[in-house]
């Protein structure tokens, strides 16, 4: 284990409070639509940067090599033993139990770590009260096919949401906690955003896309960290 401390009140200070509020979720793949009630939770202002990753895991292992950028090219696993990581430099409490080649990774809702959102908060902290598949106009807020040159970009270039958050589509795909759907795909999990190399039908609020959380890395997937309030 890499041991550094962190200044949590400076890792605080990118971490947006969102407010508590409820999401009508829906997956167009099997014509379900569910609500979901969200209590307030913060959510990173920015994607995790390849800076931030490597002073946490002393490691970087993306393809768009620039310390500003989003980190991608890292599993579901990557995402949330990162996480630990963060929590154990920041004196908190971790909110995985992770065991080598185990795909049943616990997790404990109530710690007061790091971790990945929900889907329903990250499609909710997403919309920011918005109604729309998309929280403004999309060459202003986000990086996709049509205007990222076929690369990720530094993060914070584009408009934010109305809850200051940014890069909250397009750039990179954010890998999520839940579980896609066990029947079907078994330990799969969701991941959301759409990334630099999608074209604009796939990059929406509302779009949901799934992958094995040990084995599936992309050059456009990449995460950011939540913590309960």
């Amino acid at each position: 284990m890499i041991e550094r401390i962190f200044d949590i009140s400076t890792l605080n200070d990118q971490m947006v409070e969102i407010p508590r509020g409820e999401i009508e979720l829906r997956d167009d793949r099997i014509k379900e639509e569910w609500s979901v009630e969200i209590g307030p939770f913060f959510l990173s202002k920015f994607p995790v940067t390849q800076d931030l990753y490597f002073e946490v895991s002393n490691e970087n292992p993306s393809s768009f090599i620039e310390g500003r950028r989003p980190v991608e090219t890292v599993t579901w696993k990557d995402a949330v033993i990162f996480c630990n990581r963060l929590s154990i430099q920041s004196g908190l409490n971790t909110c995985y139990v992770v065991r080598e080649e185990d795909e049943e990774i616990a997790f404990d809702n109530k710690s007061n770590g790091f971790r990945l959102p929900t889907e329903a908060e990250w499609e909710y902290a997403c919309k920011a009260g918005t109604m729309g598949i998309r929280y403004g106009e999309l060459d202003k807020i986000a990086w996709y096919k049509s205007n990222s040159e076929n690369t990720t970009h530094c993060v914070g270039q584009k408009e934010p949401n109305d809850w200051g958050l940014f890069d909250m589509l397009g750039n990179v795909w954010e890998w999520c906690s839940d579980l896609y759907d066990t029947e079907v795909y078994g330990s799969y999990r969701v991941f959301k955003g759409g990334g630099f190399c999608d074209v604009e039908r796939s990059v929406m609020a509302t779009t949901r896309r799934r992958s094995h959380p040990l084995k599936f890395k992309i050059d456009d997937l990449g995460f950011r960290i939540a913590k309960n309030k």
